[in-house]
């Protein structure tokens, strides 16, 4: 019995080894030669044949048929290792290139052979739909016809909108530059995708049921006694106000007059929003801060705006020419004090039949009139004249000139009066970097106290306990506050980079800790350092987090749920991370607490893998809408995958006993947090790929 152990364990760690090779060596000879000779490579697809037969022998040897629910969980993922090979071995897939009025009955395979399709597929209209009032691509729509021996039929091909036919499925994959082409993905994948799919609802209903299970670990653990005897931790909250005394810096606008002129619209990031807010992005990059030396945001705009060569003094702007950084401010500054970065201009072009948005420096089409020309190249000029006279009524008056003509020229298009008050609002009100210090400093706090009253077997005090609470509440509105209305300022859930996708963890931490405070008397301090390390990290891109339009790709409601359940899931790993820390530094001297914090680990265990992987398989299923394949072998899906095999050895105790002992378990729940480290970070900024903007 224990070779075969050993064997199946040995293969998910062999396998672990192999794809982390993979993903190295694809940063440096690139996805195809890697593709080829390991994923695409028969001796990969048969590890994976001996690892899943292993398994099957090892499990029915252990009798787990015996529990039902277990036995299901395990099913499943052989039903999905299952569809993956027959996909392998039976699934075609290729691409099909249509000029507008062309017909084939041919794609070509991946190989660069010609499949023959049993059907015919005309390219009628091919059209890039954009967000309104902006050139953002929304969509991206192929209009085509199928013809048969008797039948015909027309169908649209969109991202996340796929045609089936004939047990072949067409997706939308790139366009010609003329808007005359389209590049149509093509899978024929009759067998496997069933079987994978049904892998993947034996899996979540497998894994629901495990928490009520009766005979599951969870369960068990739940009842442990060592969670019975818990002290509650408590923490002073501590905040830290600091100011500067201002000192002599260069002329900008008053705060009424800048006000103003945050108060037009602006064309910016792919979106139409208020000026202010480029005026705030614009001082985070240059600042790192959203005011300067007494100026808010807009002043500081309309400093560099009016007063240009009196702003390139500013110390900011002496850094080293070589280091890129200053080359990107002093690049930022020249397009800000250019104007060429202020399309606030709104015009209907009449070749386009759309809106377009110009710059004062812009070269206009010919269809604009020679009046309005003049009024877009010459206000801004205008008030810089009044900006150096001083006469600040006249500069208003200007301002809201500019604000009348957007209101004709754009109409609808624009964003209505609410949304706009509530970008406004949110620059304001966001303040990533204070929240981070306060989360941390809250959470430092209550784990030295947690750590101090477990050595000193004191008793809770009720008043940091209510002072816990209260700041716990107070993060998870605030946060709640920041995430709503960026979501409806952006008009998608805020999921899609790595700055929203921070602030989600955060906010799970909190909701976390709010749920499970009563039993749990550990969590407040972990929750509030993974929140704080979450802000704390968003605030690296806090110098970035520009609300765009979201890719068109990502618009689908798989996205929210498959984004949800990974951060749900790293909110736990890291959990688990820090519950390690405290039970290692209180191993030696106090076992029994160590023991609490082992089997509490555990606990998170279930729900952090169960999650991991139902994220795993929703993304599967974003990717074959959207894609045609629901697994490509890119960095991070290889990662997450990764992870996921790593943090399994710890679900099976019974089999590897070491789990069961709490050093081990917490040492590996602070090695294995390595995995989601690179998941989420390494992969972004050193192994690339198609998910590198999450």
């Amino acid at each position: 019995m224990k070779p075969l152990k050993y064997a199946s364990f040995g293969l998910l760690a062999l396998l672990c080894a192999v794809m982390t090779c993979a993903t190295v060596l694809e940063k440096f000879q690139g996805p195809t030669p890697v593709r080829q000779n390991i994923y695409g490579a028969w001796w990969f697809a048969l590890l994976w044949a001996v690892s899943a037969m292993t398994w099957a022998i090892f499990l029915w040897r252990r009798k787990v048929f015996r529990r039902p629910v277990v036995s299901a969980l395990h099913l499943s993922f052989l039903l999905i290792l299952g569809g993956a090979a027959l996909t392998w071995l039976s699934g075609k897939q290729g691409f099909l290139h249509l000029r507008i009025g062309d017909s084939a009955v041919f794609f070509e395979n991946r190989e660069g052979h010609a499949e023959t399709l049993p059907f015919r597929l005309r390219l009628d209209a091919f059209s890039v739909k954009n967000y309104p009032g902006t050139q953002s691509p929304m969509d991206y729509v192929s209009q085509v016809s199928v013809f048969t021996d008797s039948d015909s039929l027309q169908a649209g091909i969109s991202m996340n909108r796929i045609l089936r036919f004939k047990g072949y499925r067409f997706y939308q994959a790139s366009y010609d530059a003329d808007l005359h082409g389209s590049t149509l993905a093509v899978s024929h994948d009759p067998w496997g995708i069933g079987l994978t799919y049904a892998g993947y609802g034996l899996l979540l209903l497998s894994m629901l049921a495990f928490f009520f299970d009766k005979e599951s670990g969870f369960r068990a653990l739940l009842d442990h006694p060592a969670l019975k005897k818990g002290l509650c931790c408590c923490a002073l909250l501590l905040t830290v106000a600091t100011g500067s005394a201002r000192t002599q810096v260069p002329p900008a606008l008053p705060r009424n007059v800048a006000d103003e002129l945050g108060n037009l619209h602006v064309y910016y990031n792919g979106r139409i929003c208020p000026l202010a807010t480029l005026a705030h992005d614009f001082c985070l990059k240059l600042t790192k801060k959203d005011h300067y030396k007494g100026y808010d945001a807009n002043q500081f705009l309309s400093g560099w705006l009016f007063f240009h060569d009196a702003w390139i003094e500013e110390p900011m702007m002496r850094g080293e020419k070589t280091d890129p950084r200053s080359r990107e401010r002093l690049a930022l500054a020249r397009m800000i004090g250019s104007q060429d970065m202020l399309r606030i201009f709104p015009y209907f072009d009449e070749e386009r039949k759309e809106i377009r948005w110009a710059a004062p420096t812009e070269r206009l089409p010919a269809c604009v009139g020679a009046d309005t020309a003049v009024f877009i190249r010459l206000s801004i000029d205008y008030l810089d004249e009044l900006a150096h006279r001083q006469e600040y009524d006249e500069a208003v008056s200007v301002i809201r000139k500019i604000g009348l003509w957007q209101q004709r020229q754009a109409g609808e298009a624009l964003p209505s009066r609410a949304r706009f008050a509530a970008e406004k609002f949110y620059n304001r009100a966001n303040r990533p970097l204070p929240v981070a210090v306060f989360f941390l400093t809250t959470g430092l706090v209550a784990f030295f106290s947690y750590c101090r009253r477990v050595a000193r077997q004191r008793p809770p005090s009720r008043i940091l306990r209510i002072g816990l609470l209260t700041a716990a509440c107070a993060g998870a509105a605030y946060l709640s506050v920041m995430l709503g209305v960026r979501a409806w300022v952006s008009g998608h859930w805020p999921m899609a980079n790595g700055y929203e996708t921070m602030q989600m963890i955060a906010w799970f931490s909190l909701l976390v800790t709010l749920f499970s405070k009563k039993r749990w008397d550990f969590v407040p301090p972990f929750g509030f350092l993974t929140a704080g390390l979450a802000m704390m990290v968003s605030t690296m891109g806090a110098s970035n987090p520009q609300i765009t339009p979201l890719m068109p790709v990502l618009a689908s409601p798989l996205l929210s749920v498959h984004v949800m359940l990974m951060m749900i899931s790293y909110t736990l790993f890291a959990f688990m991370m820090l519950n390690g820390a405290a039970g290692l530094s209180l191993n030696r001297k106090h076992k029994a607490a160590s023991l609490r914090l082992a089997v509490a680990g555990r606990l998170m265990l279930y729900p952090a893998v169960f999650t991991l992987a139902a994220g795993i398989f929703v993304g599967a299923v974003w990717a074959n809408v959207s894609w045609g394949r629901y697994w490509g072998w890119d960095p991070k899906e290889t990662w997450a995958l990764i992870t996921l095999l790593v943090y399994s050895f710890a679900l099976h105790a019974r089999s590897l006993p070491r789990f069961g002992r709490p050093a081990f378990f917490h040492a590996f729940a602070i090695a294995a947090f390595l995995c989601v480290i690179i998941t989420y970070f390494g992969v972004n900024f050193l192994l690339g790929g198609m998910h590198a903007y999450v």
